[in-house]
């Protein structure tokens, strides 16, 4: 019982202190929408153009694929085929990052529901280890392990809310760790891979990981991208 009190109480004041943080950090309402002043128009058009070109190539030519990640995931579980989790995107507007579903259907509420799983949620950067979290079906893991649940983020970038190369998009409890170089990191569109997937990815976690993103983002160049 008396585990269970001090659990409770660690984790209501780690919570507090989270929200602390948060209600310092600069909110996304503050950033100025419209493309960096750093970005030429030749980068602007150059970069939207290569993301519609090769977006949309890309899901024409992964469609049989991705028909056949959905007959999976119907077969195994109920649900719906897509999850789209609300991220943060360029300016601080939020948008629904589409992936293929890779959990139970009401994995949402389980995490919430659970207070060690979602312990782990916030001590490991916001995402539950792949070989710890319960909620995930057989075909999502192949599916995580493969990074093929991302496909449909083609679909995002085809709408504008994300670019191919770019930070990743986070979800707003990851924003104060940006500080006050927030308005920086919103500044840009989130892209489906950048320099922290390049560099390590999950092997880099915060705060170096904000480091790495903004160094991306500082660095951005149409060739740069390409490469």
């Amino acid at each position: 019982m008396s585990l269970g009190v001090a659990h409770k109480v660690s984790e209501r004041t780690a919570t507090a202190q989270r929200r602390a943080i948060a209600r310092q950090t600069p909110r996304p309402e503050n950033v100025v929408a419209g493309e960096s002043s750093r970005d030429s128009l030749g980068y602007v058009i150059g970069k939207r153009a290569l993301d519609l070109l090769v977006a949309t190539t890309a899901v024409i030519l992964t469609s049989p694929v991705m028909a056949a990640i959905a007959i999976a995931i119907r077969l195994e579980s109920r649900g719906s085929v897509l999850f789209g989790h609300v991220r943060l995107g360029k300016s601080g507007k939020a948008f629904r990052c589409m992936k293929f579903r890779t959990m139970r259907a009401g994995a949402q509420e389980e995490l919430l529901a659970n207070p060690i799983l979602k312990r782990r949620y916030v001590e490991n950067d916001y995402k539950v280890p792949l070989e710890e979290d319960p909620r995930i079906t057989r075909v999502g893991h192949f599916l995580r392990r493969s990074s093929l649940d991302e496909l449909p983020q083609l679909f995002n970038v085809i709408a504008g809310s994300m670019s191919l190369v770019g930070p990743r998009p986070i979800v707003d409890e990851e924003l104060h760790w940006y500080g006050d170089r927030a308005d920086l990191f919103l500044s840009v569109r989130p892209g489906i891979t950048g320099v922290w997937q390049v560099q390590g990815r999950s092997r880099i976690g915060y705060p170096n990981r904000t480091e790495v993103e903004l160094e991306g983002i500082k660095e951005r160049a149409f060739w740069r991208d390409l490469r």
